[in-house]
């Protein structure tokens, strides 16, 4: 019989020599490591430059509030599908974010508002780059369309519920089936009657 302390001791010297045989150390150097923060896996090298020249005269264009507002519509293209803000603040192992958080601090200092902004990662990054698609041209029946289904998919259900009703409402002490002759139906009242 093998002590407890025997068989700890024989699996770890099993565990130095499948790592020796295999070649393979406990440490993965960062370039092979694979992404684990996020259920996608994550293009780090996926920001590029929105650089604009600063406005003549420019100053801050919006506050504090109102750009982490205009972060939040930007979408962060890593991969993750958070938004600018919310991936630089709460994913640290994300390169991306924190580069675009940098581009909308750079165009805010320079003078430009939210619009000419979100309008500069377009031309950039394509509609991509915003977390809900403009609504103009064919984008509005994005907008549209699921509200019709709802409005529709809602009569629909009234109606069977209502249908539903009416084919389980009967007079009170009688019963009915539709394909009974009336002796059948005058013998069902009968024994109805008697029952009760």
């Amino acid at each position: 019989m093998i002590s407890r302390r025997s068989f700890v001791a024989g699996g770890g010297a099993l565990l130095v020599l499948s790592v020796r045989r295999s070649g393979h150390a406990s440490f993965i150097p960062p370039a092979q490591q694979r992404d684990s923060s996020n259920l996608f896996a994550m293009d780090q090298a996926a920001a590029r430059s929105v650089r604009l020249p600063a406005k003549p005269g420019a100053s801050p264009s919006m506050s504090v509030d109102e750009r982490d507002a205009l972060e939040h519509r930007i979408r962060c293209q890593c991969g993750c599908t958070l938004d600018v803000f919310t991936c630089r603040t709460t994913d640290f192992s994300c390169q991306v974010s924190p580069a675009m958080h940098r581009d909308i601090m750079a165009l805010v200092q320079g003078g430009y508002n939210a619009a000419e902004i979100s309008d500069a990662f377009v031309r950039t990054y394509g509609e991509a780059a915003l977390m809900a698609p403009p609504r103009t041209g064919f984008n509005i029946v994005g907008y549209v369309v699921p509200g019709i289904v709802i409005a529709i998919g809602a009569v629909v259900l009234v109606a069977v519920i209502r249908g539903m009703g009416r084919q389980r409402a009967t007079p009170s002490g009688s019963a009915t089936i539709s394909d009974a002759t009336p002796e059948e139906q005058a013998r069902l009242d009968a024994a109805l009657k008697d029952d009760a």
